[in-house]
């Protein structure tokens, strides 16, 4: 079909991050997971799909985008002043999927013309995007290392790596800027409020 969207194109153009993941495999296995939840979640173009299901002034692009940068920029702080040896491609890739999950979880929080055809054996709100983050990562064939930096805030694995942690601290701050920002609370304000998995 000629007016499908070009998923790879999207994804590609969302995140320019994506081209300091030195790794060729690595950062094709990040486009493959997005492309694949963007193809089931059914979304017309990457941009549609918001950064919370009730804050749509920010996208999820531009949150990642955040989430990124912010990490990448503490890893290189862990390595210079304190000596610490994070994986950078690990850090990137892990932050550029973290929050893939909403391809799937966010299709009911959208008007109908940002989608296509989601598909219901994947795109609900059911499960948390932390997790059908974390199964995106692993059907594609991501490391584990990049898989196990996915589930960032129910406490899922039980034994945090550098990265993981670089990841879940960076995630944090990007939302509490964006919460502050649109909604004038913090992020832990608007979990206690708002977040599906209270």
């Amino acid at each position: 079909m000629s007016d499908s969207p070009n998923y790879r194109e999207q994804v590609e153009d969302a995140f320019p991050e994506l081209d300091s993941i030195e790794s060729d495999e690595l950062r094709e296995r990040v486009v493959e997971a997005w492309v694949l939840g963007l193809e089931r979640g059914g979304w017309r173009d990457i941009e549609d799909i918001p950064y919370a299901w009730n804050i749509h002034e920010v996208t999820n692009v531009e949150h990642v985008r955040g989430v990124t940068r912010i990490a990448a920029r503490a890893a290189e702080e862990q390595r210079e002043f304190h000596g610490a040896d994070p994986d950078e491609d690990v850090v990137v890739a892990a932050c550029l999927l973290h929050d893939v999950g909403k391809c799937y979880e966010y299709v009911d929080f959208v008007d109908e013309e940002a989608l296509l055809d989601p598909d219901p054996t994947y795109a609900t709100e059911e499960i948390p995007h932390s997790l059908s983050g974390y199964a995106l990562a692993h059907e594609v064939g991501c490391p584990l290392a990049v898989q196990r930096a996915i589930p960032h805030f129910l406490g899922e694995v039980p034994k945090r790596t550098l990265e993981a942690e670089l990841v879940k601290s960076a995630n944090s701050a990007s939302s509490n800027a964006i919460t502050q920002s649109a909604m004038g609370i913090t992020l832990q304000e608007w979990v206690e409020k708002y977040s599906q998995t209270q």
